[in-house]
């Protein structure tokens, strides 16, 4: 069987009763060779998912957030090694035993600041919360004692909604602005906002089940490591903090260009910035035993022994999703850029699904 065949295959599969809908995009050296949108958009209604449906985009966000500050150190704007105090004094979240460490731009990107989402029901974790403005979710999330020293270990959480924060401050505007100036106006991603711009192409969300269920306001799940609230009213709603964690709507094309850029030449990016985005910065920190052979780089979870992964994808493989259902990752030997956005949570996201195209990808 081709690629094209396998892929097809792994989707039908998943639509009998896995996932709901799905847009599946692969490039490969920078060019398309494989998309499909296939199954419903909305259910209930028989609309048929498209090419350009918009997907709530969960933690999709971050990668886009990452790219904006990679751009931002490359125009000289901050760095790496900056202080977050330096942009806001009074962000100084706390050890269990009163102390309050340095953190830096570096750590917010790469998951090391010891700030998490085991957050107060009053602070705003991106797909549901209080609706308040974003300064003063991140003073909340300074109250929220940190689970290690800066550096010292890695646990996934809100920091790159205080780097949203970072950015905005720099540019003396909204995340939302900061963003289109930087990233998502440059490259064309029309749809890429805060907000939804066409509500009709809004892809509706569903939960896990036998089959999917169609999503309540709120609709609360259970993953390996909790419980997950999801809102799916809140991207309606432009007083909600502008989550640079996992507060975007957008297309799977939209997103593609983003990503894809980290494989071929990348039209914002220098190719020392790539390299040095795409490789492991956390070093032989553990990311725990739900995800063993992975480090941890600027834009997601970068493979780093491949039979400890069990996976077909080589060292250097980047990979991450979105709760909502997505998931992508970047192989930058053979060159492939894989995008998969379903509108089912949380199969899409870290369900069989992500292994079933990713295994039909390789063969």
């Amino acid at each position: 069987m081709s690629l094209v065949e396998r892929v097809d295959a792994a989707i039908d599969t998943a639509l009998v009763n896995r996932i709901v809908g799905c847009v599946v995009l692969i490039r490969q050296n920078g060019k398309e060779i494989y998309a499909r949108a296939a199954g419903f958009a909305d259910r209930e209604a028989k609309l048929a998912m498209r090419r350009d449906a918009i997907f709530r985009l969960a933690s999709v966000t971050k990668p886009i957030v990452a790219t904006a500050t990679l751009r931002m150190c490359e125009l000289g704007l901050l760095s790496l090694e900056d202080q977050v105090t330096k942009y806001f004094p009074w962000f100084t979240p706390r050890m269990g035993d009163g102390n309050a460490p340095t953190i830096l731009i570096r750590h917010l990107l790469t998951h090391t600041s010891g700030i998490t989402y085991d957050v107060t029901s009053d602070v705003a974790a991106g797909m549901s919360g209080p609706i308040i403005s974003l300064e003063e979710n991140l003073r909340r999330i300074t109250k929220m004692p940190l689970k290690f020293m800066p550096g010292q270990g890695w646990a996934y959480g809100m920091s790159i909604d205080v780097l949203g924060g970072v950015i905005a401050a720099i540019n003396g505007s909204s995340l939302e602005a900061v963003l289109a100036k930087y990233v998502c106006e440059p490259l064309g991603m029309v749809d890429t906002h805060f907000h939804v711009t066409n509500t009709r192409r809004l892809a509706i969300p569903y939960a896990d089940g036998n089959p999917p269920k169609r999503m309540g306001e709120p609709e609360v799940l259970q993953d390996d490591f909790g419980s997950v609230k999801f809102s799916p009213e809140r991207i309606f709603n432009r007083d909600a903090p502008q989550s640079g964690g996992a507060g975007m709507a957008g297309t799977a094309d939209d997103v593609m260009k983003v990503l894809d850029g980290y494989v071929a030449a990348h039209p914002l990016l220098k190719p020392e910035t790539i390299a040095n985005a795409l490789a492991n910065q956390i070093g032989k920190i553990s990311r725990g035993p739900q995800d063993p052979g992975k480090g941890f780089n600027f834009i997601g979870a970068v493979t780093t022994d491949r039979k400890l992964a069990q996976t077909p994808c080589p060292n250097g493989t980047v990979d991450w999703g979105g709760s909502w259902g997505l998931n992508w990752f970047i192989d930058p030997i053979n060159r492939f850029t894989v995008l998969t956005c379903t509108n089912t949570a949380f199969e899409g996201c870290m369900g069989p699904f992500r292994e079933d195209i990713r295994d039909a990808v390789y063969g």
